[in-house]
């Protein structure tokens, strides 16, 4: 199992340098108040963050399959036989991954943290994502499930080989994409972690940094919606194809 999870290991952390590291330059160098994002925008964080995918998936999909998030390591273990023995150090793996890319982006941009948010107050957002109604966390919930059920029913349309399968250098830019328009079109309420080990890794970078308002150890403690969310969120989204389309579809013939 070693090699598979020194791949999650990296994938992960691949995913979330680009996509920490596109944050923190919007945000970080957008020369608005702290919390304002004005340079490049969403527009840039929603095509980063896709590219970031992308990036991850090439790193890691030969060895590992390319999780690089828990959520699809529990609907592959449901509905496509991977081992649920496996399942658990995956979880482990990628949470590390995230966190240690964290590290790295604070690490990176440490002089303008503290020249933008000198008693790092406002910017945990760079690392994790918060709700847009924090008295209304069930709304931030239900866009956790619809996003990453999106996310989960369009992978295994995408990798199924009874539907018309990509060719195999192919998947990792259309799984991007797929986070892209994820992005793009449920975005708002929570921030499309759509991944537990995107949020969860990075926040739990915050606490131990000293970041206020974090989510985990200081604020309202709103890390478990990123968590619980993607978790149902992918649970449905395979079930929904396998049980409403992948039935319709032919065996493949060997």
């Amino acid at each position: 199992m070693l090699p598979e999870l020194v791949a999650e290991f990296f994938g992960t952390l691949i995913l979330i340098l680009f996509g920490n590291g596109v944050v923190a330059m919007v945000v970080l160098f957008g020369h608005g108040v702290p919390g304002e994002i004005v340079n490049g925008g969403y527009t840039n964080i929603t095509l980063g963050w896709g590219l970031a995918v992308t990036m991850g998936v090439y790193v890691a999909g030969r060895i590992s399959g390319a999780h690089i998030n828990p959520a699809v390591t529990l609907a592959v273990a449901l509905f496509r036989g991977f081992s649920w023995a496996k399942v658990v150090p995956y979880w482990i793996a990628q949470v590390a991954g995230a966190f240690c890319a964290a590290a790295i982006v604070y690490w990176n941009y440490r002089p303008q943290f503290h020249v933008f948010d000198p008693n790092l107050e406002h910017t945990a957002g760079v690392f994790t994502t918060f709700p847009a109604f924090p008295q209304l966390l069930s709304a931030g919930l239900l866009d956790q499930t619809i996003g990453t059920a999106l996310l989960l029913f369009m992978i295994f349309a995408i990798i199924d080989e009874r539907n018309q399968p990509p060719g195999a250098n192919l998947t990792p830019v259309l799984i991007g994409a797929i986070v892209v328009v994820i992005g793009m079109a449920f975005g708002g309420l929570h921030g499309f972690a759509i991944n537990p080990a995107r949020d969860l890794g990075p926040r739990i970078f915050t606490a131990v940094a000293g970041f206020k308002a974090n989510g985990l150890t200081d604020g309202p403690r709103v890390f478990w919606v990123p968590i619980l969310g993607p978790m149902m969120g992918g649970v449905i989204g395979a079930a929904a194809y396998d049980f409403g389309l992948r039935r319709f579809l032919p065996l493949v013939k060997r």
